[in-house]
């Protein structure tokens, strides 16, 4: 593998991630958002606090690992992303913004009107945010964004079949890890009650994805062939392989083997997510623009390279210690709500 090559593994490494910790931290408000009225959906938002509280800011440094990344690697990328999509990625910068402030707001409130309306900020946000990121991915590799500054349409790149299923996609896939995480999280917490419906949730939201999932194969083959064939050629064994874990987490749901569901749920998103750059590569804007051309220099690589090995060393333990503390934390129900 030359330079670019292992950039482009280390980029795609820091979006799963994103997407299997801020993902989940986004299906936490979805749930927040149809936990109930206030009372009653009191004991569900408070596990969901206790749950993304610690970690639900610094799950956002992936994000900004993965733009640094193409900016730097990949310039052309960048530019053309950010140019044609910069609607939807403003859209979803605002969420970002706008459901931090409200999670924090509302723990500080102490009037209920003032914690409804921060609720509802941060659980519209949550659904609103993954909805747009999964547009600009749908426009991505529908080939709707061509290389070049604002080259392409600015709302019909976003605002089509393929996008629309990559948004309504992102939603579900967040929704889904969250209910999957919060079982365990409350088994832990001994809250048995909110376990078993966050199960049924998790089941029931699964088996919506899979359906969606199945429904988009001939959205995508219509909407965009040459993603389509790529998939069901060389990206073939990948999506087989998030299928079959799929379909594991399901099992292991009903046998309530929560511990086993985070590890079998995680690795079925990531094999889809990385089903997609295998059924494009080495094309990164379709239809024609390759990583090799779109590149960096050799000296921006390395250099970039050799960064991104230093901050590892500080950020992975750093990360990796600060969920080991979340794990370990005991639930208080009264210190949130």
């Amino acid at each position: 593998m030359d330079a670019a090559q292992i950039l482009l593994v280390v980029m795609w490494v820091g979006l799963t991630l994103y997407a299997l910790l801020a993902g989940a931290d986004f299906g936490g408000g979805v749930w927040d958002l149809v936990a109930g009225r206030s009372r009653a959906g009191m004991p569900q938002r408070r596990l969901i606090e206790h749950s993304i509280g610690p970690v639900w800011e610094a799950n956002h440094v992936w994000l900004i690992f993965v733009i640094v990344v193409l900016w730097t690697g990949f310039p052309p990328v960048f530019a053309a992303v950010m140019s044609t999509l910069y609607i939807p990625l403003t859209l979803a910068a605002l969420g970002i913004i706008a459901r931090g402030a409200a999670f924090v707001f509302r723990k500080a409130s102490t009037e209920l009107w003032q914690q409804r309306l921060f609720g509802a900020a941060f659980a519209l946000s949550s659904v609103l945010t993954p909805f747009f990121l999964g547009t600009v991915a749908g426009a991505v590799a529908s080939g709707r964004v061509p290389p070049g500054l604002a080259a392409g349409d600015l709302v019909r790149s976003w605002l089509n079949p393929t996008s629309l299923l990559g948004g309504v996609l992102a939603v579900g896939v967040c929704a889904y890890l969250a209910a999957v995480y919060l079982c365990d999280d409350a088994v832990r917490a001994d809250l048995p009650a909110l376990a078993e419906g966050f199960r049924r949730r998790a089941v029931a939201t699964g088996l919506g994805v899979g359906a969606v999932v199945l429904g988009g194969i001939a959205v995508v083959r219509w909407d965009a062939p040459r993603l389509f064939g790529g998939l069901t050629g060389r990206a073939l064994p990948l999506v087989v392989a998030g299928a079959v874990l799929g379909l594991l987490s399901l099992a292991l749901l009903w046998r309530r083997r929560y511990l086993a569901v985070r590890v079998t749920a995680a690795a079925a998103v990531a094999a889809v997510m990385w089903g997609w750059p295998l059924a494009q590569y080495p094309v990164m804007l379709p239809p024609a623009l390759t990583v090799g051309e779109a590149a960096a220099t050799p000296a921006v690589l390395g250099a970039t390279l050799a960064v991104l090995a230093v901050g590892a060393l500080l950020v992975v333990p750093s990360m990796a210690w600060l969920f080991l503390l979340q794990r370990r934390s005991p639930y208080d129900p009264g210190a949130h709500g």
